[in-house]
């Protein structure tokens, strides 16, 4: 059976604080961890009210420190806000720690609105242009100390030393972030929950396309989703009416806590905003486990994925909580 593994984003709600969302998080790390879930990824964002994780080193930390078990990582530190020393240093850190627990998922955009990513690279020399591949580049050479010995950065021990970097992988909800994951032999992660492209398409194209580097012999592919799971139907399709209006208000401009079931079922939806929702429905996995496990074994056969990743925007903690008990039941993991 395939492995499962958790995205989080220690989603807000107007009921939940960003303090106890991060709370909240802990807490389904440990769920996780007895659940038998295979890894578990924090991610960044910035000024959005929605979503309280901005410093995923910071969280992986302290999740490593409450399981035994997990994998704990990334999804992702986005490369284009931080120093490639910075990143390389913090992660090493994390490994010197937790050995064999962490990982390093990078992604390319900056997981938050134009000004708000000046304001994180301000004190940087900003390049209007993409870097991403400089940063990514600048990243591994000072990891396997790459640079020529007249290059300045030839110097640079990243610290701790004897630690090596933990295992990478790139995010993408296209086909370029696989093809540079393909290309420098690292894992690759594909955002089917928001992305447009088709899922199938990017991660045939990544294991097509791998070659195999000093720290990865084989393509490793994982598809994340969003998963609203609960013991029946009905009960699923009501908790599934906050990402709703979620998406609903994102398509406007509108970034706002989560709202309660009861409030996204009375809001007053226009035909434009309905038809938006219905599109956004093909991405979802809504339902009982045995409604949704079909529709994701068929999506993971034709994506040829190793490993599925489920996120879960759920007003409700206890109710997210319970969605990944139901599809760890339905994968029988810890079996």
């Amino acid at each position: 059976m395939i492995p499962l593994s958790v995205l989080d984003l220690s989603p807000v709600t107007t009921e939940t604080s960003g303090a106890q969302a991060l709370r909240n998080s802990l807490d389904l790390a440990r769920h996780a961890d007895a659940l038998g879930y295979c890894r578990y990824w924090v991610a960044e964002h910035h000024n959005l009210a929605t979503i309280a994780s901005s410093a995923p080193d910071i969280m992986i930390g302290r999740i490593a420190a409450a399981t035994t078990r997990l994998r704990v990582g990334s999804g992702g530190v986005m490369l284009p806000n931080h120093a490639p020393l910075t990143v390389a240093e913090r992660f090493k850190a994390l490994e010197a720690l937790f050995p064999g627990r962490i990982d390093l998922g990078l992604g390319r955009a900056p997981g938050t609105d134009p000004v708000t990513s000046v304001a994180l690279r301000r004190r940087q020399d900003i390049n209007a242009d993409d870097d991403f591949l400089d940063r990514l580049q600048e990243l591994l050479l000072l990891e396997n100390r790459g640079y020529p010995p007249e290059h300045p950065f030839a110097k640079i021990r990243v610290m701790p030393d004897g630690v090596a970097l933990p295992p990478l992988f790139l995010l993408g909800s296209g086909d370029y972030s696989a093809r540079v994951a393909a290309s420098i032999g690292a894992g690759f992660s594909f955002a089917h929950h928001f992305a447009s492209h088709d899922a199938a398409d990017a991660m045939l194209a990544y294991r097509a396309g791998f070659r195999p580097s000093p720290t990865r012999a084989e393509p490793y592919a994982i598809l994340a989703v969003h998963v609203v799971c609960a013991e029946t139907g009905e009960a699923a399709e009501r908790l599934a009416a906050t990402g709703d209006l979620h998406f609903v208000r994102r398509a406007r401009g509108e970034y706002l806590p989560l709202e309660h079931p009861d409030v996204a079922l009375a809001y007053p939806y226009s035909i434009v905003d309905r038809e938006r929702m219905q599109h956004n429905r093909t991405r979802l996995f809504v339902g009982a486990p045995d409604r949704i496990k079909p529709r994701l074994d068929h999506l993971i056969a034709a994506t040829r994925a190793d490993e599925a990743m489920i996120t879960a925007m759920i007003f409700d903690h206890a109710a997210r909580k319970t969605c990944y008990a139901l599809m760890a039941r339905a994968y029988n993991l810890g079996a």
